[in-house]
This record gives C-alpha cells, sequence and structure tokens, in this order.
C-alpha cells in the first residue's frame, strides 16, 4: 500500500469508528528535541543506565546521586516546545474524532498543545511534591533550588526531599491505570499508536484491550502484524496529511 493509501485509510478508520484514542510514546516529541530511549544509535538508554541514576531506590537511598545525574534531563525536557505532531493531535479533538489521548511521556507537550483529554500515565513535568507533608510545588522549583545547589531541594513547610511527579523505575502506576484498562477494552473501537516502541509495560497491552489498532512508527514493533496499517515515516507529517484528509473528506464525528 502507497503512503497516500495509507493515509487515506487511516482517516477512514478514524471515520468509521467513533470510540477513537490514541497512546503516544517518545516518538512524537524528538521533533520538540526531547531524545527517545531505544532508537538504535541515538536512543537515551543505550548511553544511561536508567536504573543507576533514574529509579525511585536512587532517589530514596542517594538523592544526591539522583539530582546530579539524572535530574538536568528533566529540567531540559520541562523546557521543550510542542511540535506540529502535538497540535495536529489536539486538532483531531477539537474536530470531534479524538475521544481520549493516553501518553507514556512525561513531557506535557500534549497539554501544552491544547489536547484536553489526556493520561498522562507516567506523569509530567509540570509540578513536585514533598514526600513528609505531600504539599506540591511547581516543578520550577526543583529547578531552582538544584540550580543554587540545594541538594535535594527541601519543603519550604515540612523541611523533607521534594521529588518530581513523574513515574520512576520502581513507582506504582497511578490509581486510575486499572480503570483506564477497563475504558480502554469496554470503549475504544480504534487506537491509533503513535511514537511508540510497545515494550514498556503495562503501558504496551493497551493497544491489545482495542477493537482495530494502527502504528505511526520508525521502528518496527510486535505489534505490526496485528495493526490495520503502519506508517514508517515522519510523524508530524503524517499527522499533517491525516487532519488535511479529514478536513477534505469529513465523516461524522
Amino acid at each position: 500500500m502507497e503512503y497516500a493509501e495509507k493515509i487515506e485509510h487511516l482517516s477512514e478508520l478514524i471515520k468509521e469508528n467513533k470510540r477513537f484514542y490514541v497512546l503516544t510514546g517518545a516518538g512524537i516529541s524528538t521533533a520538540s528535541g526531547v531524545p527517545d530511549f531505544r532508537s538504535p544509535g541515538t536512543g537515551l538508554w543505550e548511553k544511561i543506565d536508567p536504573i543507576a541514576t533514574s529509579s525511585v531506590d536512587v532517589l530514596y537511598d542517594n538523592p544526591r546521586l539522583f539530582y546530579e545525574a539524572a535530574f538536568s534531563r528533566f529540567a531540559k525536557i520541562s523546557s521543550a516546545e510542542p511540535n506540529q505532531g502535538h497540535y495536529m493531535l489536539a486538532r483531531l479533538e477539537e474536530m470531534g474524532y479524538l475521544k481520549g489521548l493516553i501518553t507514556q511521556n512525561i513531557d506535557g507537550l500534549h497539554v501544552r498543545a491544547g489536547s484536553k483529554n489526556v493520561w498522562e500515565v507516567h506523569g509530567h513535568l509540570r509540578s513536585g511534591y514533598c514526600l513528609g507533608c505531600k504539599k506540591k510545588y511547581p516543578f520550577e522549583e526543583l529547578v531552582q533550588q538544584v540550580e543554587l545547589k540545594r541538594i535535594p531541594p527541601i519543603c519550604h513547610n515540612c523541611h523533607s526531599m521534594l521529588r518530581p511527579e513523574v513515574v520512576l523505575f520502581g513507582d506504582p502506576m497511578p490509581s486510575y491505570f486499572f480503570e483506564l484498562n477497563l475504558r480502554v477494552q469496554t470503549d475504544c473501537e480504534f487506537m491509533l499508536v503513535v511514537g511508540s516502541s510497545l515494550v514498556v509495560y503495562p503501558v504496551a497491552d493497551l493497544p491489545r484491550l482495542a477493537g482495530k489498532m494502527a502504528i505511526i512508527n520508525n521502528q518496527q514493533t510486535d505489534y505490526d502484524g496485528k495493526s490495520e496499517v503502519v506508517i514508517r515515516e515522519d510523524i508530524s507529517q503524517v499527522l499533517e496529511d491525516l487532519v488535511e484528509a479529514l478536513e477534505n473528506k469529513p465523516g461524522k464525528a
């Protein structure tokens, strides 16, 4: 199937399946300067052992290592700007097609691009919180303290350590994740996976619960053979072409 035919088929799937969801991974944010994790030669985990610096055990047992070795990556991600791919997904929601967006990304770029119904299942970098009194802080407070060499950053209220509001290695998934599983299983007729290698569980299991699925991703995934359409092209361009196809031949959203 040629590229134009894939775009047409994808737009028809969206128009035919009213309960349409999207699952995104790191690949959608690379155009915003956020490195992905597993691409051969460029993936972040080829250069850094995440368990050695970014796990919840490191945060609790060696907070200085966490904030000196891992936190700079979070600070860099927090300054990224949405790209065309993020805006196109927000546009699909605005057009009435996209019912919900599930993301593995912590960069918050979907929210900043205007998407409303978003599940950030690995957390986000808009805020942090105190491990003692649970008081929330803007993420910038953690960044400022670390830049001033106040490591680890400390709560102004009870002087306990602050942490970013993200799901680290070893952390439990958010409390709503079980309900999200049920929602996908009972409500999702069609799921479009964008920029995810689908190897991080339990999130990678969500497409299996959907009625139908399609994939936009540069690398092969274990789900390619189960997909209605697989497109391995520039993600932002694909989503822009998809929105254009739906705008030119709109269906009943």
